[in-house]
């Protein structure tokens, strides 16, 4: 019978405690298409140069308004995709891809005032770049998502809690990759998918947040810290100690954090079972309870 490969030297080692660290893995959601609308506003600047004052002027301002606007749309990407992995969120607070729409309008229609100083041909080419650029990308989230049932202070809570702890994360996932060791930056991103399923627990049912605050927050920061010293040390002079040390507090923290999501989710079922009694107990007092089941 075939038998998968894996070993001391191997990059990701198999075991019955092992997850696909990537199986959930969160590609930068810039991809070429929004990379190439930096061009325009370096080609609009390089080539207003020799344009004269009021040229040069109108150039450089109209390649400022178009890098702006390819900048905002890296973020708006960003905080977008950030957005639609969570089952509750709040909508980004200032639209970013929108505004991208809007300045990359405004330097269309200065590029073209530079060539041909009037009022209508660069409104007609301004309109015609920001629609353009809205179907390309789209449009920011308008609404709030999966935050019906919970008041505004809840939400915040939970939002920022969540919102510090990915900071955490992306720390780690950073500081890791200094240390060039792939199979501890595989490590690091299973982890990060296990902190992340607590982070969803906690979407869920907000009224969870009191007893998994430290293990977004604290511990996490902890991680943080110790994955930075540990990439500075082990870029420096790699220390087989200390990489064993490392990788047994990432594997003491993975189970950890798997424990608590799952007490989290059996304090659910438990929440669950009691309410199922509570509405049968209700149900024979006013005389319509329903049928038993067998296991009843």
């Amino acid at each position: 019978m075939a038998k998968r490969y894996g070993g001391k030297y191997s990059p990701h080692p198999t075991g019955p405690n092992r997850t696909e660290p990537y199986q959930q893995a969160r590609p930068d959601p810039v991809g070429s298409r929004a990379n190439t609308l930096f061009f325009p506003g370096i080609v609009l600047g390089a080539t207003s140069l020799n344009d004269g004052a009021v040229g040069l002027g109108i150039g450089l301002t109209g390649a400022a308004a178009l890098i702006l606007g390819a900048w905002l749309l890296r973020e708006g990407l960003r905080a977008e995709t950030a957005f639609d992995a969570r089952k509750t969120a709040r909508r980004p607070a200032f639209p970013r891809k929108i505004a991208a729409a809007v300045f990359t309008g405004i330097g269309a229609a200065l590029a073209v005032f530079k060539q041909d100083p009037s009022l209508m041909a660069p409104a007609i080419y301004g309109a015609a770049a920001t629609a353009l650029h809205l179907a390309a990308f789209g449009i920011d989230p308008m609404q709030d998502k999966g935050m019906g049932d919970v008041d505004d202070l809840q939400r915040d809570r939970v939002a920022r809690a969540i919102d510090e702890g990915e900071r955490h994360l992306d720390a780690m996932a950073d500081a890791i990759q200094r240390a060039g060791d792939r199979d501890l930056a595989a490590r690091v991103a299973e982890f990060s998918l296990t902190a992340r399923r607590l982070f969803r627990r906690v979407e869920e049912d907000p009224g969870d947040l009191s007893g998994a605050r430290k293990y977004m927050t604290l511990y996490l920061s902890g991680a943080r810290d110790a994955t930075e010293k540990f990439a500075d040390l082990y870029q420096r002079r790699p220390d087989g100690q200390a990489r064993a040390d490392y990788a047994a507090l990432l594997d003491d923290l993975e189970q950890n954090y798997a424990a608590r999501s799952e007490r989290l989710f059996d304090n659910d079922r438990t929440d669950l079972n009691v309410e199922i009694d509570v509405l049968r107990d209700r149900l024979a007092r006013s005389g319509a309870r329903p049928p038993l089941t067998e296991k009843e």
